[in-house]
């Protein structure tokens, strides 16, 4: 007898759907084709031990599984509850009558228990695509799935409740439905880090809200102990929270490298990624014999810091820059492409010396002459032109640290920085892919960031006097009308001009000599 079933093979943060074709005929053996690896070749043995320690009989016949189309590899073992309800349907011990309206998906256990798989949200959605009327998963991942709207998900811990489910027990299997309301409530008592705590820094907490409202890229200069770690760790704070399309994006790259907590939906926070300087390009940007994404994916719609920015390797830092500009990773090899969003704003910071006491205000530094030019060329000039906002981080006086504290909560900087970004919302409705200043191309900057005399005037007079780069005049037009978008003013005007000349520090030909 010959059976159809579905699944779906998840490449980069797309699925495609799979047909499982399973016929039986006279015959002794078991043939699994269709570019099947090594993990899907075994389910075989998990399979044939499932149904035999829950009393199903194994067919002894021939047993043929085609998995197409066949020209597309397919990896992992998540496909084991897939051909086992094939093989139990061909040989009639499971009804085939709503078999192709559900996709099915899972690991099985030898005791027939079905264990999570990864990538179940772009599974869903293919599902829903392709016209299915549900998905069964494991129950771990039920809730993940069940964020796609119009497709009845069902969770399942073990196979006997599948194929009751099947077998006309439909309350075999629990259906799970997706409340946007729940997962987007904020959560209570959540320990976040808060600039309330922080002494002193004002300048540093302005610029991050600059960064915050316009999506721009910043690196700190600072000696050690300044606070720059501590200053970025409280950069989500203010961020605006996720969309509803934002959250999906961000759970399907969560969901194909199996990050998703147990029993988890949406990724309703937005992430913060903080990798080690010892990291390879490939962890930083993804890849691998199974392309998987890098930490500048994970952090996608939220915030990648790179402490010690120039200690990371100068070819792993050289390899963001594509990705900064186009705002997604392509990964290629012999036979395919995986593609995967990489919009994050970067928060890196670094000492201004390998001393790092240059320029201190108390302390001298030790460096030999040329040694800070030559750690400051660790950083490629391709890269800074793609970092918005430069600013130095001097250590807080005793004065201030032991001052009773009374700074401004991020809950207040994030309500400014929310508004800004709807009036960018608003700005670039009409453009896709672009929902903030940090985005703008040089057309767009010509479109909404017109100077009047008085403000080319104090520009080209920077430029001049404090010797500017050529490349940080775009970066001041950018961050200038993200200061016009704070104010509410629909023009630039010559302070947020004057202000966002001050976040040019590198760009200054007298820096570091």
């Amino acid at each position: 007898m010959l059976v159809k079933i579905y699944g779906c093979a998840v490449y980069g943060i797309l699925a495609t759907k799979i047909t499982v074709e399973v016929n039986i005929v006279t015959g002794v053996n078991f043939y699994l084709v269709g570019l099947p690896d090594n993990a899907v070749k075994e389910s075989q043995q998990r399979i044939y031990a499932a149904l035999k320690n829950n009393n199903y009989k194994i067919p002894g016949k021939q047993i043929t599984v085609n998995m197409a189309p066949a020209d597309i590899k397919k990896e992992g073992s998540s496909y084991d509850l897939t051909l086992a309800i094939g093989i139990l349907a061909a040989s009639e011990q499971v009804s085939i009558s709503a078999l192709e309206e559900y996709v099915i998906m899972g690991e099985l256990a030898l005791d027939g228990a079905i264990r999570p798989i990864k990538g179940v949200l772009p599974i869903a959605i293919k599902a829903k695509e392709e016209g299915f009327k549900g998905i069964i998963v494991p129950q771990e991942n039920a809730s993940e799935a069940a964020v796609v709207e119009g497709l009845e998900v069902f969770g399942a811990t073990h196979i006997n409740e599948v194929i009751r489910f099947f077998n006309e027990d439909k309350g075999a299997l629990k259906q799970f439905v997706f409340n946007p309301v729940d997962f987007f409530a904020p959560p209570d008592n959540i320990d976040v880090p808060d600039f309330s705590d922080v002494s002193g820094q004002e300048n540093i907490k302005r610029a991050f809200e600059i960064a915050a409202a316009g999506g721009h890229n910043v690196l700190l200069i600072g000696p050690p102990g300044a606070g720059k770690t501590m200053l970025s760790k409280r950069v989500p704070s203010i961020l605006p929270p996720l969309t509803l399309g934002e959250a999906l994006e961000t759970t399907k790259i969560h969901s194909v490298t199996g990050r998703i907590s147990k029993g988890g939906g949406l990724v309703t926070q937005r992430p913060f990624r903080n990798p080690h300087h010892t990291i390879s390009d490939v962890a930083l940007v993804g890849g691998g014999m199974n392309p998987q994404p890098g930490e500048i994916s994970l952090a996608h719609n939220g915030v990648l810091f790179l402490d010690e920015l120039p200690e990371f390797k100068r070819t792993v830092l050289e390899v963001m820059r594509q990705p900064m500009e186009d705002r997604m990773v392509t990964i290629s090899r012999a036979k395919f492409s995986v593609e995967y969003p990489a919009s994050f704003m970067l928060v890196a910071s670094m000492n201004p010396c390998p001393c790092g006491f240059y320029n201190h205000p108390e302390k001298d530094c030790v460096c030999a002459p040329g040694v800070v030019q030559k750690y400051l060329n660790k950083i490629s000039g391709p890269l800074l032109d793609r970092i918005d906002i430069h600013i130095e981080v001097t250590p807080v006086p005793f004065s201030e640290l032991s001052k009773q504290r009374n700074s401004e909560k991020s809950a207040d900087i994030r309500k400014r920085v929310i508004a800004a970004r709807e009036i960018q919302k608003q700005r670039f409705e009409k453009f896709e892919g672009i929902y903030c200043n940090a985005q703008m191309s040089t057309k767009l900057l010509q479109t909404y960031c017109v100077l009047n005399d008085t403000c080319k005037t104090l520009l080209k007079n920077a430029m001049e006097r404090l010797g500017l780069s050529a490349r940080a005049y775009d970066r001041i037009l950018k961050v200038s009308r993200t200061l016009a978008d704070l104010d509410g003013s629909p023009d630039i005007l010559p302070n947020h001009i004057a202000e966002a000349i001050q976040y040019r520090s590198l760009d200054r030909e007298s820096w570091a000599g």
